[in-house]
């Protein structure tokens, strides 16, 4: 028998962003379901590297992790739970004299929206990191940026939607979800909402859902490959990226190091996906390269998950070009954790006021429309 329940908003997966959004949603005084298909927090929300990091964003997300970062600051309070929040600084290390070029050029342009970097030489670096690899040749330092437990997360911001109203339905995997008369019918197996508002946070399928109101939204799975160490004695005290993407590195206060670099394998319609052994071991090599002192030590587990990326590596978000009052937060591109909790913000904004007080132009799906052929213009396909 179908299970009907009515809401002002309906919210499709339970990441960080969409448990989010359900706690500022409820603080607005709306009512909320929140739907998600496995456990909240257990998708991509769940299984990433933890780097709360400013650092090295695409310039039109720096505004968003500007805001975001406070959030962070009083992160436990909020959620009454210890997230494991440390601001450790984030240390984005150049192993060419191109490289630091790079770092300087993204200094200079992150410093327009207010985001402070020390540009670290040669002999810098050392003396703020003397356990780096002799081939890191500078590196550029966000002492504001940390890292945090990705797998506390989800679920405390999950507890809280509940302790103040929400309806979080988990093993609720959506069939479907049309625009009626009065707003939205999402659909589960067993269970049957309807809503004013529909949020779509639902990661990689959110794609899908957007092509049942007739958006195009081209997201593709990413499965990040993910280590972690034995415990070892204190050492790395800098969460740590390299210049030009490849491994990334933090140390916890337990004494594990916690890498990452490469992609595993995924079946993203079965949801299955698990860590390579040979990029598992091509991450160990450059962390060992960056981190010499780690030779020797054991790894414990390894694993990885599945995550949404768009064609230009930031995220869709603001409303539908399609439909009203349908809401898109996803894409985030392996890069997510961080403004998880400012998106529950954001959203909020966007259902209460019809607008945010942050910019969002540059996340519009409208981006990914293809233009019109003009009648008449041959248009080449693949044979």
């Amino acid at each position: 028998m179908t299970e009907r329940v009515r809401a002002d908003v309906a919210i499709v997966g339970g990441g960080i962003a969409g448990c989010a959004a359900a706690v500022a949603l409820r603080a607005a005084g709306m009512t909320v379901v929140l739907l998600e298909k496995q456990l909240c927090g257990a998708g991509a929300s769940g299984v990433n590297f933890g780097g709360v990091r400013q650092q090295g964003r695409d310039l039109a997300e720096l505004p968003l992790a500007r805001r975001g970062r406070a959030i962070w600051e009083g992160l436990n309070e909020r959620v009454s739970d210890d997230v494991e929040f440390v601001a450790s600084g984030h240390l984005k290390l150049a192993r060419s004299d191109a490289d630091m070029a790079q770092l300087e050029a993204y200094a200079a342009a992150a410093a327009e929206f207010g985001l402070r970097l020390e540009l670290l030489g040669r002999d810098a670096v050392r003396k703020s990191a003397p356990w780096v690899g002799p081939g890191v040749v500078g590196g550029s330092l966000c002492a504001e940026d940390g890292h945090a437990n990705p797998r506390v997360v989800g679920p405390a911001y999950a507890r809280l939607a509940r302790r103040m109203g929400a309806d979080v339905r988990e093993h609720a995997e959506v069939a479907s979800a049309a625009r009626a008369d009065d707003g939205f019918v999402t659909t589960t197996a067993q269970l049957e909402v309807r809503s004013r508002f529909l949020v779509n946070c639902a990661g990689v399928a959110a794609g899908t859902i957007a092509g049942w109101f007739g958006e195009r939204a081209p997201v593709r799975p990413i499965v990040p490959n993910m280590v972690v160490t034995e415990p070892l004695p204190f050492l790395v005290d800098r969460s740590l990226g390299v210049c030009g993407g490849g491994v990334y590195l933090r140390q916890i206060a337990r004494g594990n190091v916690i890498f990452g670099g490469g992609d595993g394998w995924a079946d993203a319609e079965c949801r299955r996906s698990r860590p390579l052994t040979r990029t598992t071991l091509g991450a160990m090599r450059e962390a060992l390269a960056l981190v010499p002192a780690l030779e020797g030590c054991h790894v414990i587990r390894t694993w990885t998950g599945i995550d949404g990326e768009m064609p230009d590596v930031i995220p869709v978000i603001g409303f539908s070009s399609t439909t009203p009052d349908l809401v898109h937060a996803f894409g985030f591109s392996g890069h997510g954790f961080q403004l998880g909790p400012v998106m529950g913000e954001i959203v909020a904004e966007l259902v209460t006021q019809g607008r945010s007080a942050s910019p969002l132009e540059p996340f519009a799906i409208e981006r990914f429309i293809e233009p019109a052929v003009a009648p008449g213009t041959a248009v080449a396909t693949e044979p």
